[in-house]
């Protein structure tokens, strides 16, 4: 209390808690707010930030909006009860919302946020297989849903975004897709995630496969032919249930999306030998560093690294020995 007093936020209420927070009003005033602005999954997300983590919590520590500080969103940061990308997620939420709420005047200055060395976030080691591996996977899938599987091994993109091409997308005459649209929270979306259109080449080896894809009727250039939903697009989790059932006739065990573009994306860097700025301009990454993940040295390499300082420490040693007789 004698801390509130001296900085001149001293509230009776904020101890009594007589009168809530004023924060909960005006994360989900701001949120309806920028719901046309958010695709469906972001809108989702923040929803389930509010609703299950940034509410409860201002509930039971009530703070005026312009009284949030460094020190409270360290506390908040600390009892959110999610892992590091969970509460980097949520924090992110919370900045956004504050964000609009300085340049609104709502708030006289925007409180710095904890560092990300305080969300203790650990960086995965991508899965990813070889494409031998790869190959047979989408082999065991049945024949009439393989095309779509192809196409992602092959270009690089999101599953959203080849469940979302449609006929006109494909310019024949340059031989090119247009990626312009995708699904968002089963959603369909007039954007990309980036909000950016990408022109992709064709590549070769798909053409044989799109020259066999049978004559269907709608927009989609990527029917499912045995869904509920006739004539129409796949689902994700349509796609996701084929992966995996392919996955377990061969006793592999990988997401569907490390399957195919993190797959394609480091077989392209381990095993074609291409550099990290022609996969950039492959995947239309607009950070470099979103693609150094994918060049990390792999156990074989290094076992090879092994072998070989092996070998030459064992031909120096010989060869000592020979000068030595």
């Amino acid at each position: 209390m004698q801390a509130d007093e001296e900085s001149g936020f001293f509230r009776i209420e904020k101890y009594t808690k007589e009168v809530p927070t004023d924060v909960i009003p005006y994360l989900k005033k701001w949120l309806e707010a920028e719901k046309a602005n958010l695709s469906p999954a972001t809108y989702k997300n923040y929803l389930n930030s509010i609703n299950n983590h940034l509410a409860p919590w201002f509930k039971e520590h009530p703070v005026q909006l312009h009284e949030i500080r460094y020190d409270t969103l360290c506390q908040l940061l600390g009892d959110i009860k999610r892992s590091g990308k969970g509460k980097l997620n949520v924090m992110y939420c919370l900045h956004r919302c504050l964000d609009y709420a300085w340049k609104s005047e709502r708030i006289p200055l925007m409180p710095p946020f904890p560092e990300r060395s305080k969300y203790n976030i650990v960086i995965p080691v991508i899965e990813w297989l070889p494409e031998d591996r790869q190959i047979k996977v989408i082999e065991a899938i049945p024949p009439e849903h393989q095309p779509i599987y192809w196409w992602l091994k092959y270009h690089l993109r999101r599953p959203s975004e080849a469940m979302a091409l449609q006929k006109e997308d494909y310019d024949k005459e340059k031989d090119v897709f247009i990626i312009r649209r995708a699904f968002s929270s089963k959603e369909l979306v007039k954007h990309t995630k980036m909000h950016k259109q990408h022109v992709i080449p064709c590549h070769p080896d798909f053409k044989p496969i799109m020259d066999k894809m049978p004559v269907t009727f709608g927009p989609y250039f990527f029917v499912n032919p045995t869904g509920r939903l006739k004539g129409q697009h796949y689902q994700h989790d349509f796609l996701v249930d084929l992966w995996n059932s392919a996955c377990a006739k061969l006793g592999e065990s990988i997401r569907m999306y490390a399957g195919l573009k993190h797959s394609s994306c480091c077989q392209f860097v381990n095993e074609y030998g291409g550099s990290v700025d022609q996969l950039q301009m492959l995947t239309d990454h607009a950070r470099r560093d979103s693609v150094m993940k994918y060049t990390e040295v792999k156990v074989e390499a290094k076992r090879k690294i092994v072998a070989d300082i092996i070998r030459l420490r064992r031909h120096s040693v010989g060869t000592k020995a020979e000068e030595n007789t």
